[in-house]
């Protein structure tokens, strides 16, 4: 095999990740991003609320010596490698090279995921976690978890729920969510829940990665809201191919460096359900 391999085919390769990175990855829409991070960590802030103070006409204004705290992200750097001859000097194998650059977008994209979903499971909500009680995901609990952000002050808007497929079928089984008396989204036609109750969901599958948080079939997804996690990245994804001599194969690599943390443990509900249920 030549070791030649064209600027225009790596160019085109880099391209095809980067534009299938952004379809696979379903959680990087739902929380707060800092790109370009050239640290290995990036200091969220939060700011705390302020109170107004009533003031008499000659008196000084008193401020209102709002906190403001850090939440830190921790930068940590991920590769999606694969050895492959699908390059030749003469042509390249598009088929070939678009499959093997939706895999390793595809692997950028559910450990983006998992960044999130960890940085969910290693935070304390203030809101009091709502409890499995021996049922799958219903449309009750997402009425709590509502109320929950609510009472934290959460606006309605930027509001996200994420879940496994056996939460989606616990939905799609309570009729609050099918009946149109409840709703207008038409969910056992489309097979799938959009948004509902201000909620945009997202379903994870089963994953190596790790997926949501599952201990004797209970499993931990949550309501949050997008200013409640943060995401800094060091940079979104980049590609590399090169000659590997010893192996006579080129080695293609998409590398992310990114960290994620929850800035407002007001912003966020644990929502706890039993998937066999």
């Amino acid at each position: 095999m030549s070791k030649v391999l064209s600027s225009v085919a790596v160019t085109e390769f880099d391209s095809m990740v980067k534009h299938a990175y952004q379809g696979v990855g379903k959680l990087k829409s739902t929380v707060t991003m800092r790109n370009n991070v050239t640290a290995d960590t990036y200091k969220f802030r939060k700011m705390g609320k302020g109170l107004a103070n009533q003031k008499s006409t000659a008196d000084l204004v008193t401020p209102m010596d709002i906190n403001h705290e850090f939440a830190v992200a921790t930068l940590q750097n991920w590769t999606a490698p694969e050895y492959t001859d699908i390059f030749d000097q003469a042509e390249v194998n598009f088929d070939e090279k678009n499959e093997l650059a939706e895999a390793i977008a595809g692997a950028l994209g559910r450990r983006f995921d998992q960044l999130v979903v960890d940085a969910l499971d290693a935070s304390t909500p203030l809101a009091t976690a709502i409890a499995e009680g021996g049922t799958n995901l219903t449309v009750a609990k997402l009425i709590a978890a509502k109320v929950a952000l609510v009472n934290q002050g959460v606006g309605d808007a930027d509001l996200f729920f994420i879940a496994n497929a056996n939460g989606l079928s616990g939905l799609l089984n309570d009729t609050k969510i099918t009946s149109e008396d409840y709703a207008t989204v038409k969910a056992l036609v489309n097979g799938t829940i959009n948004s509902f109750m201000g909620f945009t969901f997202n379903f994870l599958e089963e994953r190596e990665e790790g997926g949501l948080t599952i201990v004797s079939d209970i499993v931990d997804s949550y309501a949050y809201h997008r200013a409640a996690v943060g995401v800094a990245q060091g940079f979104e994804n980049k590609t590399s191919i090169d000659w590997i001599a010893d192996r006579t194969a080129w080695l293609s690599n998409g590398m992310l460096k990114a960290g994620s943390v929850v800035r407002d443990t007001g912003g966020l509900v644990k929502v706890e359900y039993d998937e066999t249920a």
